[in-house]
């Protein structure tokens, strides 16, 4: 009887001890492919991890979404615009996935560095993701559009609400022109480094 409770008391012993050591993870917003903090980044300038203040979006945010700043801080018109056309496309049965809108300088900067550290090169970086400084996503004039059969909508119909694509090579990518209306989208940029505004 004695060996019973020896043995019962080391297992609840062990479990304290195994309960007291465990720290479950945090739960993020962001998946570690979505924000990475480089290690050489001085903590002073940086934070290691961004939130949906910062303009991160969730997994399923729709262009309807007002509780998330990436929908929210987005330009008036071009949330005007693109809710227009997300009610026209509905009909259709294709829903308007948003993967990125507005972001802070902070967000926009550290998928620069991100990008830069997969591409090794600043200049390949470049045809991917502008500087904080020139960004229509920090501004709020920029989204992205998410699954392939809102962007084959938004390719056919967009122009009708003035949302275009900008770069041949970002298929997400819609701004809103309004010089488009019951016209054309302007002719796209191949890549951000042929943007007249990406040179300021």
């Amino acid at each position: 009887m004695r060996w019973l409770l020896v043995i019962g008391l080391i297992a609840a012993i062990a479990v304290i001890v195994a309960a007291l050591g465990y720290q479950a993870p945090e739960p993020s917003s962001l998946s570690s492919s979505s924000v990475i903090s480089p290690s050489d980044a001085p903590p002073s300038q940086h934070r290691d991890v961004l939130s949906e203040a910062d303009g991160a979006v969730p997994d399923g945010v729709t262009v309807f979404d007002d509780a998330i700043p990436a929908v929210a801080n987005l330009d008036p018109g071009l949330l005007k615009a693109l809710r227009q056309a997300a009610t026209a496309a509905a009909a259709d049965g294709v829903e308007f996935y948003v993967n990125g809108g507005w972001r802070s300088p902070e967000y926009q900067n550290q998928l620069l560095r991100q990008a830069v550290s997969k591409y090794a090169s600043e200049d390949e970086a470049a045809r991917w993701v502008a500087t904080a400084a020139t960004s229509p996503h920090v501004s709020g004039n920029a989204v992205d559009i998410g699954r392939s059969d809102a962007t084959a909508w938004l390719s056919e119909h967009g122009a009708e609400y003035g949302l275009c694509q900008i770069y041949r090579n970002e298929p997400w990518h819609y701004e809103l022109r309004t010089s488009a209306l019951g016209r054309r989208c302007p002719r796209m940029y191949a890549d951000p480094t042929q943007d007249p505004r990406m040179q300021q």
